[in-house]
């Protein structure tokens, strides 16, 4: 590796890190309907959108309406959506010309649940299918919805640790605007000016016809990219405006755009660990959990940078290939790769994208190195704990926590507890219930691909090893609300676009009911002191269990697919 590539890193780091605890503090303040400086335009605003729905901001709920409110909110958004594409031939900005590639039913309804859940699985070419209304009013709004609505769930999930003796958690509706108007918005405006200044386009013009050098003609896509941009990776969405994503030089036309883009992507998840440490009044325990998921971000991103940066060992086999004699880029695997980006700002796209929730790319993971094609999605099958996505990280990292005190307790004989909380076997039900849902989301899915004929005619480039590593990739990126896709693999026919949308509805509801169901649990029992026999939940012996239980779990679950994947494809490239 080289110093380049580890300074990079390095500020990267140590920039979301400064940002952990001015932005937790103003999220808290945000989420706790505490005065801010956005106050004076924003609360008129608020209140007209109560009076307009008819919501009544002082009524709290409980677990159970909570959830219903954020289920039925994301079905009414997916339904919607899927209107607008179906119908996107009649809305203004649509040029037949260059949209001519059909939006079936099943493809429009594996999108509209692709972005309503903020996965953004896209099976399809943006510029070639969508037109600029349903880019703008249709991806665009439920970017900013599905982000706010996934907050929401965070917040209310702290609010079980935060309160005592209550069966209410908030009230859905309140969170979800308070964090669209006072969050998502005005970062996003800023943002998108940021990346306009970058060279990012915002226009409604039509699409450009160039002529080549060579006499040919070209057809460039305009539209207001800069919109869907920012939102998309703030909140933590990654469907691109263009087919190729990140990697296209309007989304993203300059290292330093790949560098705001990737800071936009981390910075609310990791500051959220710091406003779950304010609302709790512990912040040292907010530390803690940023501190875990910076240790496993670092590692995944220094192991994912190595081994690209070692080179294609395929090529180094077979066409006797020396990277190290390339004086631009000095050694390393450059398949599938931006120039402008090379492999330090790949990697690092590559790390915080299949960490974040955010399937944004900027190069084809399809061409990485087995090793290096395993750290993203070892991060997915994780289950969004490294940051992860906007409220679902934080409360994916505490889960993970809490099974980890389970089975500390277990086995020391004493009830297990966090924060003053009790884990009965109420709680142990629901924490069940979360660990079996990411497994079973993603297994028998993958299972029924690869011994169907409908599923194995997606893999139309690669097959074997390869292959079966593709369609694992596709599903764990679906059940983890990603979207970032192995290419290779044909997704885009009836078989793929219902099984996906069936493991992101999973991955966004059968993940989040749990989560609630505990936090109403947590929130109806007293606070009680710390016992001597407890595990004390802001030392490093703590971050040393919730390392291992995370890793314990995914291992106990994907190892075996894992093997038949990446690693033999590891062991024989030697």
């Amino acid at each position: 590796m080289t110093g380049n590539m580890l300074l990079q890193y390095g500020v990267f780091i140590l920039i979301v890190t400064i940002a952990v605890k001015p932005l937790g503090g103003y999220m808290a303040k945000v989420l706790q309907g505490q005065p801010t400086v956005f106050d004076g335009p924003l609360r008129p605003l608020e209140r007209l959108l109560y009076r307009i729905t008819g919501v009544n901001p002082e009524r709290e709920m409980d677990w159970k309406e909570y959830a219903s409110s954020f289920v039925l909110f994301g079905l009414c958004g997916t339904l919607l959506l899927y209107v607008i594409l179906r119908l996107q031939w009649l809305l203004p900005w649509f040029y037949p010309a260059y949209q001519n590639t059909s939006l079936a039913p099943d493809l429009a309804m594996n999108t509209a649940v692709s972005f309503a859940t903020t996965t953004t699985w896209q099976a399809y070419g943006g510029e070639t299918t969508m037109s600029y209304f349903s880019q703008l009013v249709g991806l665009t709004v439920q970017n900013f919805l599905a982000g706010a609505s996934g907050l929401a769930v965070g917040v209310a999930f702290i609010r079980g640790f935060a309160r005592q003796r209550t069966v209410n958690l908030g009230n859905f509706w309140v969170d979800m605007v308070r964090s669209l108007l006072w969050v998502l918005l005005p970062l996003s405006i800023i943002g998108a000016l940021a990346l306009v200044w970058q060279g990012v386009p915002m226009n409604f013009h039509a699409y450009t016809q160039a002529t080549m050098l060579d006499g040919g003609k070209q057809t460039i896509a305009q539209g207001p990219v800069a919109a869907l941009e920012i939102i998309k990776n703030l909140g933590t969405n990654g469907g691109g405006f263009f087919n190729v994503n990140g990697a296209h030089p309007y989304e993203n036309p300059t290292p330093l755009s790949n560098f705001i883009e990737m800071l936009a992507i981390a910075v609310l998840p990791a500051a959220f660990t710091n406003t779950f440490g304010r609302m709790i009044g512990r912040p040292k325990q907010g530390w803690v959990l940023y501190v875990v998921m910076t240790v496993l971000f670092a590692a995944g991103l220094l192991l994912c940078g190595w081994t690209e940066q070692s080179g294609n060992a395929f090529l180094s086999r077979e066409a006797h290939f020396q990277p190290a004699t390339f004086t631009a880029v000095p050694g390393g695997n450059m398949e599938g790769k931006e120039v402008r980006f090379g492999i330090t700002q790949s990697t690092l796209t590559a790390v915080v994208t299949s960490n974040g929730a955010t399937g944004s790319t900027n190069s084809m993971h399809d061409s990485y190195t087995p090793l290096g094609g395993t750290v993203p999605l070892v991060n997915m099958l994780l289950g969004e704990i490294i940051y992860g996505g906007l409220g679902t990280g934080l409360y994916s990292i505490v889960l993970i926590a809490l099974i980890g005190l389970l089975l500390a307790g277990l086995m020391v004989g004493r009830t297990p507890e966090y924060l003053g909380k009790k884990i009965r076997p109420p709680e142990a039900k629901m924490l069940t219930l979360y660990t079996l849902a990411t497994p079973l989301g993603i297994l028998p899915l993958a299972a029924i691909a690869v011994v169907t004929k409908a599923g194995l005619s997606g893999l139309t480039v690669n097959t074997g090893v390869h292959g079966f590593t593709g369609i694992v990739y596709a599903y764990a990126s679906s059940m983890a609300n990603n979207g970032q896709a192995f290419a290779s693999l044909n997704a885009n026919s009836a078989f793929y676009n219902l099984t996906t949308a069936a493991a992101m509805m999973i991955g966004r509801f059968g993940l989040a009911i749990p989560a609630l169901a505990l936090a109403g649990l947590f929130a109806s029992q007293i606070r009680r002191p710390a016992t001597v026999g407890a595990v004390a939940t802001d030392s490093f012996t703590f971050g040393v269990l919730l390392v291992s239980t995370a890793l314990i779990v995914c291992g106990l679950s994907f190892f075996p697919a894992l093997t038949l994947g990446p690693l033999l494809e590891h062991f024989l490239a030697r």
